[in-house]
């Protein structure tokens, strides 16, 4: 992968975050009618807003760094790869919190945050090379953290997390299960 397309890339999608935050904190923020509402036709479209939307500057920044890093850390795959990856988490980590989700509006980075770290979790257990375990391990050790995410606090999308993780594991499963590789196409 060319790294600095890669970066750029990545550092492009936070940029967006700011500026939508920016936009949104000036708006008295209007924007979060923009999120997922879980089982309305309107929340629909919140599968793919709500990663760009944030409730204030905090919630963003604490959003922020996890996002750049393990985005880089997937994006060592290549960047075809990691948008692959990205939008894999945010549609089916989006699709499972509007089937769950309790009728609020659910917005942040965490959904892909958490499904960007289990997916370099399950990527090691899949691949069984040595890169991804080595980045598997400092994904774990460095973000070891994010286990207190599965833990409800009110305020915070508990489903986000969960169903992000869970969407991040499926991802990996469909990009690196040895039974579909080795299988190959039915004939």
């Amino acid at each position: 992968m060319n790294i600095g397309n890669g970066l750029r890339t990545i550092l492009s999608f936070a940029a967006v975050m700011i500026v939508v935050q920016v936009v949104n904190s000036l708006t008295a923020n209007s924007l979060l009618s923009h999120g997922l509402v879980p089982r309305t036709v309107s929340g629909l479209q919140g599968i793919f807003f709500s990663p760009f939307l944030h409730g204030s500057v905090r919630h963003l920044l604490s959003n922020l760094l996890p996002f750049v890093v393990l985005s880089w850390l997937v994006a060592t795959e290549g960047l075809q790869r990691y948008i692959r990856v990205a939008v894999l988490v945010v549609v089916l980590g989006g699709l499972m919190v509007w089937v769950v989700g309790r009728p609020v509006i659910h917005v942040g980075a965490s959904g892909l945050i958490f499904g960007l770290w289990a997916y370099l979790l399950a990527r090691g257990w899949y691949q069984r090379s040595l890169a991804s375990f080595a980045i598997a391990l400092v994904t774990l050790l460095g973000y070891s953290g994010l286990v207190f995410g599965f833990v409800p606090v009110p305020g915070v999308s508990i489903e986000s997390h969960l169903c992000g993780a869970l969407a991040g594991i499926v991802t990996a499963w469909l990009m690196h299960s040895r039974r579909l590789l080795e299988k190959g196409p039915a004939s």
